[in-house]
């Protein structure tokens, strides 16, 4: 199995280098910024499994950060670890997304274990780059492309292609599509739905092995000719 890549967010610079040595000691691989800004574009270049972050910085603070994270990524963990420990602080913590909520000071034995408890069970993670027919599908990027042809999905519409994907040929339901990508399967979101799949059907016509079924009241099937 491949290391665990951490981003850790604090501006606090000599607790972060002690928690840091103390991680990759456990042999963890560790990315370090100073504030939410770096913290982002540290992110987008690392592609770590776990981001550890602290709410309290400057130039972008942590939940802001969260934001952002989570409308890139729906699975990588999230612990925030601060001072901030009022309970409309936890709550929109956990509003964000967030795995865990840790208040300092805390011991790092206990974070440890707490990111033991996580991977513990680790599946080998699905590939980011997958080919379906003659498209090829780059999940960590949300891109398609195909004969030289590169379209961008948003965060949504790159979520929904990859649970068409691990169905490949198969019916998924909407319900379980709404629940995994919106949360839940009012009406607006439904509708939501409808135009995601439209929009995809249009990025990926130039593939003829291609084609995304609608099956009434039912779901959606990706058929691949020749699969």
């Amino acid at each position: 199995m491949e290391k665990i890549k951490i981003l850790l967010v604090d501006d606090d610079r000599q607790n972060s280098e002690f928690l840091q040595k103390f991680l990759e000691v456990e042999d963890y691989v560790v990315t370090y910024a100073e504030n939410g800004c770096t913290g982002w574009k540290a992110f987008q270049t690392a592609r770590p499994d776990l981001v550890l972050l602290d709410v309290n910085m400057p130039v972008m603070n942590g939940f802001e950060l969260a934001q952002l994270i989570r409308e890139r990524d729906r699975d990588v963990l999230i612990f925030f670890l601060t001072d901030r420990t009022e309970k409309a602080d936890r709550l929109r913590g956990f509003d964000l997304k967030g795995n865990d909520y840790i208040p300092k000071p805390f011991y790092p034995e206990e974070l440890i274990a707490k990111i033991h408890e996580r991977f513990e069970h680790r599946k080998p993670a699905s590939p980011a780059r997958m080919t379906i027919g003659q498209t090829v599908f780059d999940r960590n990027l949300s891109t398609i492309e195909h004969d030289g042809i590169v379209h961008h999905l948003s965060a949504r519409q790159s979520d929904i292609l990859y649970l068409l994907v691990q169905h490949l040929n198969q019916t998924i339901a909407r319900d379980e599509i709404l629940q995994s990508v919106w949360g839940n399967d009012s009406y607006a979101n439904s509708l939501a739905l409808n135009v995601q799949i439209t929009y995809l059907r249009r990025m990926l016509m130039g593939d003829k092995s291609l084609t995304i079924l609608s099956l009434k009241k039912r779901g959606y099937v990706l058929e691949v000719k020749g699969e």
